[in-house]
């Protein structure tokens, strides 16, 4: 056998040998494979929901009908009562966050809309002012709804939420851009409160939540951001809330909710915030009164 024949047999055993080792490493694989639970680059359930989410991520259409019907501002009415009482209840609130006010209060652009007691019509006015400032050309609303425990935003304006606060405050695979929802009103988008959790009043005060509300205070100083909050005395996570805001607005219960919850409740907001406004709901409209007016929501 010459040179040539033996090197040719040589290479002939060599490549009989690195199948036959090929062959023992996709066997091995494969039973490396089987025996694992979840293969290594697998998606989680959350990462699957997340990335489900932001492909079907569709502009929020307003049930109209039932706004029209309940009392809550028409933009296509934009000289109607409410229109005109939301005009007044949202002005201060626009200058001190926009204005040269902003200077002088933390957090400025941020503010909580609660009641002391349940049924007094918080989210009715959350919805009606995050409405009357997205009708200003100039100006942008981010309406998020943070009672968690007892969510109304998503009802009201009828749509069903995926993500929300809740999801983004758990989970660190969510970004900010994951739960914003836009909606069909240039300029007003909205956060949902999320699922439902047993420590919702933690993740509330937690850490990534006070970073959260820095971030929209200053990234998004140029937007209003509303947060529709639980009622103070019901929970404590409207307490927790109001510590990070610039501006609260108390709703209160014309004839209806006693004295001394308001009181309690102002007390309670006190240390809270720079700024805290009442707005009386619920009243007899009066042509010579100066209180604002309620819907039938």
């Amino acid at each position: 056998m010459n040179m040539l024949e033996k090197a040719l047999e040589k290479a002939s055993n060599n490549s009989a040998d690195k199948e036959k080792h090929l062959q023992i490493d996709e066997d091995n694989s494969d039973r490396q494979e089987n025996s694992l639970p979840i293969e290594k680059n697998a998606v989680s359930p959350v990462e699957l929901d997340v990335i489900s989410f932001k492909k079907n991520k569709d502009k929020i259409k307003f049930n109209w009908n039932y706004l029209n019907d309940n009392g809550f501002i028409r933009l296509d009415e934009s000289h109607n009562v409410i229109a005109e009482e939301y005009r007044s209840i949202k002005r201060p609130l626009v200058t001190n966050a926009l204005g040269t006010r902003k200077r002088d209060i933390n957090n400025a652009n941020l503010i909580l809309v609660t009641s002391s007691i349940p049924g007094e019509g918080k989210t009715f006015t959350s919805i009606n002012l995050a409405l009357s400032i997205a009708a200003e050309l100039d100006k942008k609303v981010l309406l998020i709804d943070a009672d968690v425990a007892k969510p109304s935003v998503s009802k009201v304006l009828g749509f069903k939420p995926d993500l929300g606060l809740i999801d983004f405050l758990e989970n660190e695979s969510l970004s900010l851009s994951d739960i914003i929802l836009e909606t069909e009103i240039p300029g007003f988008r909205i956060i949902p409160a999320g699922k439902r959790h047993k420590f919702s009043t933690e993740l509330l005060a937690s850490d990534k939540m006070v970073a959260l509300s820095q971030e929209l205070s200053e990234r998004y100083s140029d937007r209003i951001v509303i947060f529709d909050s639980p009622p103070l005395l019901a929970t404590t996570q409207a307490e927790v809330l109001a510590s990070q805001m610039g501006q609260i607005v108390l709703v209160i219960a014309a004839e209806t909710t006693p004295q001394q919850y308001v009181m309690e409740s102002v007390k309670k907001l006190q240390s809270c915030s720079d700024v805290v406004l009442t707005l009386l709901n619920k009243a007899q409209r009066s042509i010579n009164a100066g209180y604002y007016g309620y819907g039938h929501y």
